[in-house]
């Protein structure tokens, strides 16, 4: 029967067959649904070439590989014509989904981010941090740019809920930008997505000249005295007062800052190895594979290719060079405070971009002086930066 109703000419067998096939293909798919795109098939071609220089960032310049590689393959798979209806259709008539449209749910549900800051807790040494509370301080203070780089979208035009989203790349962590833009502005996933992390992948690009601009060279090569030891039982309590605290004070931060701190806990109660492993490998690569892919899925090119994009694109940057220079900046009063003992580099550190930011302050500071090791002070408020961040997601979304 296949054979006739194709060689069958007289009912249009062989042609309806051609036909079907041919309109399947990406040649004719049709984008003029979509308001206000005019680039056709043109928008699309250009995303496929984006998605190939991010695979050439992350795999030639190492730029946030373990992420980035899943994004780009994501833009290139939602970016190829025709590929959208089958890869993000919702169920209907009966019919199921598309893939990524049920894997999309995992941010969409708010699922990912919390699974990956659970990973992040189970690798994260707070004993820096401990050692040194007032590192909080500058945690804290670098999480300003995000409150700047709000301002600024609102008074260029987009709404509260976009601009907090936009906001939150100036704390230079991806799965919390992503935590929420899933919760604020969904239409913004892709450009907010692809400016947080590339912005994390480029700290030493970006913080080094901020850092020297806002600092003396003297300043720079202040030493500071060797961080107390951390006990066992303050390590292991530090989690659970957090979480108590903070819990109370702003409860929209639970998510992210439980997850964080109950992966902690897990690595400092020394009792669970196997939960700790889980958490840190297998788990956060599983997490991060899913999570790389569909958000890349986002930058679908009516939706990425817009004026918009841009104004993210440099709105991020801003919102990530003020988080730098204020967390220096309020290195410098501390110095002050300190008569000279705080080495105002380590304020760049405040960002969350853990452990690269603190890897620049070390670069940095021995540049001036070769003897000089800032790492372990620069950790505290990096980790603080991680613990700032969340909450500063946790006010936003609270506000907004």
């Amino acid at each position: 029967m296949f054979w006739q109703s194709m060689l069958d000419s007289t009912n249009g067998g062989l042609k309806e067959w051609f036909e079907n096939i041919w309109n399947n293909t990406g040649f004719v798919a049709d984008y003029s649904s979509f308001e206000g795109y005019h680039l056709g098939i043109w928008g699309c071609l250009i995303m496929l070439l984006v998605a190939c220089f991010l695979v050439y960032l992350a795999v030639v310049k190492k730029f946030e590989p373990m992420l980035l590689v899943g994004i780009a393959f994501g833009a290139f798979l939602i970016n190829i014509p025709g590929a959208y209806d089958v890869l993000m259709c919702a169920p209907k008539d009966g019919q199921p989904g598309g893939l990524f449209w049920y894997l999309y749910k995992g941010v969409e549900w708010v699922i990912f981010p919390p699974l990956i800051f659970l990973g992040i807790g189970a690798m994260t040494d707070f004993g820096p941090l401990i050692a040194n509370p007032k590192s909080l301080l500058l945690g804290a203070a670098a999480q300003v740019g995000i409150f700047l780089a709000l301002l600024i979208a609102l008074l260029i035009g987009f709404t509260p809920q976009e601009a907090g989203a936009i906001g939150i790349i100036g704390g230079a962590d991806g799965p919390t930008a992503i935590y929420v833009t899933s919760r604020l502005a969904p239409n913004l996933m892709g450009p907010i997505a692809i400016a947080a992390y590339s912005y994390m992948a480029l700290v030493p690009v970006i913080q080094p000249p901020i850092m020297k601009l806002l600092t003396t060279e003297k300043e720079r090569k202040i030493r500071m005295k060797q961080l107390r030891p951390v006990s066992k039982k303050e390590k292991i309590m530090f989690p659970i007062i957090v979480t108590g605290v903070v819990g109370i004070v702003l409860p929209s931060a639970l998510p992210l800052l439980g997850m964080l701190m109950l992966g902690n806990l897990f690595k400092e109660s020394g009792v669970v190895p196997r939960l700790v492993k889980t958490a840190s490998n297998e788990l956060i690569n599983i997490v991060t594979i899913l999570l790389g892919v569909v958000v890349g899925t986002k930058t679908f090119a009516p939706y990425f290719l817009t004026l918009n994009t841009i104004k993210i694109l440099f709105l991020g940057v801003f919102a990530f060079s003020m988080g730098t220079a204020c967390g220096v900046l309020f290195g410098k009063i501390m110095c002050k405070l300190s008569h000279g003992k705080i080495n105002p580099l380590i304020g760049a550190a405040g960002v969350s971009a853990v452990p690269m930011a603190a890897r620049v302050v070390q670069d940095v500071g021995r540049k001036y002086d070769p003897e000089n090791y800032l790492l372990m002070h620069a950790m505290g408020p990096n980790v603080a930066g991680v613990i700032g961040s969340a909450i500063a997601a946790g006010v936003l979304l609270a506000i907004l």
